[in-house]
């Protein structure tokens, strides 16, 4: 079945693309959620219209996020969680409390556009990407505190 994106799909392709994938995939995932229209002739016409407007679009897109890069990179958040005497946390920071602690400073980022390999499970300073824009990354420092001050001292004279 092939499709024409109307919305960036990760591993899939970028608004406008002309992709071929399975039906179910596209019957069951792609039209009902709206990120892609069935490719007919009609719609691969309006497409090539729609290529030049997405083209105007995406760029103000791409300036926009440049710009709250800009701002993003400033941001140092500081969480503090309970940790063990060789600073190791019981626990991890995942995705989610980061996504809450940029939302109580007023930034809207989408939980899936923050890019950690890994959930930070020590204490310290730590650099998170966040995905703006397919080529726009910005990063924030996420420093991990422990709740406990003497664990704090004793991780960070080891």
């Amino acid at each position: 079945m092939q499709v024409i994106l109307r919305e960036e799909v990760q591993h899939l392709g970028d608004v406008g693309d002309l992709v071929t994938v399975k039906a179910g995939y596209g019957r069951n995932y792609l039209l009902p959620r709206g990120l892609a229209v069935i490719a007919n002739e009609r719609q691969i016409r309006r497409l090539e219209h729609e290529k030049r407007v997405i083209a105007k679009r995406l760029e103000r897109m791409k300036r926009g996020a440049e710009d709250r890069k800009k701002q993003i990179d400033k941001i140092v958040l500081v969480i503090k969680k309970a940790a063990g005497e060789s600073g190791k946390l019981f626990g991890s920071v995942t995705t989610m409390e980061i996504d809450a602690l940029l939302r109580e400073q007023g930034y809207e980022i989408n939980r899936r556009k923050i890019l950690m390999p890994d959930a930070i499970k020590t204490l310290g300073e730590h650099r998170v990407s966040l995905k703006l824009h397919k080529d726009v990354v910005a990063t924030i420092t996420v420093i991990v505190q422990s709740e406990n001050p003497a664990a704090q001292t004793d991780a960070a004279e080891a």
